[in-house]
């Protein structure tokens, strides 16, 4: 089955390019959100990459309550817009409650789905709605095989415009398996399929009240995602890791990013010529 592929900002999204989404976990500041976007935006053009600018306006799955969330819906919604206009890329935040749908689909270009909300049938109808492409991330609890149910109903809600996103499987210890077969039976319902590297790197739990993990995890899960094959790559990334708000352990910095990318894009191109000679 040939995979659909989405129109964004002059390219392609899932026509056997890389597109990279990428950005710190949280919109911390809006200094912050506005150097990793002119930074990641650079290495992209470098490197002729489609960049998507990410990070989230609320963190409504934090380990513990006491945990920093986010600037909230008006003031992310206004450093989003800012991001997307000044940098001119486009730019994806994830909705956790229905009610978010309608406003964020009027800032953002890609609507995100947290892991844990996958199954949730009113929120991907909102998202749905929006009219925009929806990057579902697949519950860690979830089977590759049951991603085909998820995007129905957003097909159904009038919306057919999905990405795929594999973030780990859960062991219920804090660690996450990859199943890189998975990978290749998302891709089998046609969609575009994404991997999120560092989000796969994470140990929810790891830290008691917080999640832990190491980056440098991200490196060789990423390579050999791309050796499978996929569409798109999304990391998230800051500066300073260390005196990042949330997901510090797990977010690659700033600075490795070009080798992170080269990296990927080294194996992804490899792939390519491989399937050309078959």
């Amino acid at each position: 089955m040939e995979n659909k592929k989405y129109f964004l900002e002059g390219r392609f999204i899932g026509d056997g390019s890389l597109t990279v989404i990428a950005g710190p976990c949280s919109l911390e500041s809006p200094e912050i959100g506005l150097r990793v976007a002119k930074f990641m935006k650079r290495i992209c053009d470098e490197r002729n990459l489609l960049y998507i600018f990410k990070a989230s306006f609320d963190k409504a799955n934090r380990t513990s309550v006491h945990a920093w969330r986010g600037p909230g819906l008006e003031k992310g919604l206004e450093q989003l817009a800012e991001i997307k206009t000044v940098v001119n890329v486009p730019v994806v935040t994830d909705i956790h409650e229905s009610y978010q749908a309608a406003p964020v689909g009027e800032v953002v270009d890609v609507i995100q789905i947290p892991a844990f909300l996958c199954r949730q049938t009113d929120l991907l109808v909102a998202a749905a709605k929006t009219g925009k492409i929806i990057n579902i991330k697949k519950a860690q609890f979830l089977a590759p095989e049951d991603m085909q149910y998820v995007a129905a109903k957003c097909r159904e809600a009038g919306n057919d415009k999905v990405i795929f996103c594999e973030r780990g499987t859960s062991l219920g210890y804090h660690k996450l398996i990859v199943d890189m077969p998975g990978l290749e039976t998302m891709r089998g319902f046609g969609y575009p399929v994404v991997f999120d590297a560092t989000h796969s790197a994470q140990r929810p739990g790891g830290l008691g009240g917080a999640s832990g993990g190491d980056y440098k995890i991200a490196f060789p899960l990423a390579r050999a995602a791309a050796a499978v094959g996929i569409d798109g790559i999304f990391a998230e990334t800051h500066p300073n890791p260390k005196e990042a708000l949330s997901d510090g352990p797990n977010m690659i910095p700033l600075d490795k990013m070009p080798r992170f990318l080269d990296e990927v894009l080294a194996i992804h191109n490899a792939r390519a010529s491989i399937a050309k000679e078959d």
